[in-house]
């Protein structure tokens, strides 16, 4: 199962964002649902850095498996659209494959 961890202040701005493990939905390489996870987490952290001046640290395992967002300033508005937008469509793929292959949860911290 893909787990993402969103991290959140009691005031409701975004501190971090993980994302963890393969989602086992099909063999490697044919999995869609792990393809959808990685293309909306890749995209978010593309488009925060290309489209922002958000400020963030970025770690990432080789093999893909776990990626690693840190604010390391309050993230500005189109920064605080792009999280709610993953966050979306991780939901959406949520709906349509089930919790088994998929879990996000948001904490407050």
């Amino acid at each position: 199962m893909t787990k993402v961890t969103i991290r959140k202040t009691k005031s409701g701005d975004y501190v971090s964002f993980r994302c963890q493990g393969h989602t086992g939905y099909a063999e490697e390489g044919e999995d869609i649902v792990c393809a959808g996870v990685s293309a909306i987490v890749i995209n978010t952290v593309n488009c925060l850095q290309d489209l922002t001046d958000a400020k963030f640290t970025l770690d990432y395992a080789e093999d893909g498996g776990d990626i690693s967002l840190k604010f390391t300033d309050r993230p500005g508005e189109k920064a605080v659209f792009l999280v709610d937008c993953m966050i979306h469509g991780l939901k959406w793929i949520r709906m349509q494959y089930g919790r088994e292959y998929l879990n996000y949860e948001i904490k407050e911290v």
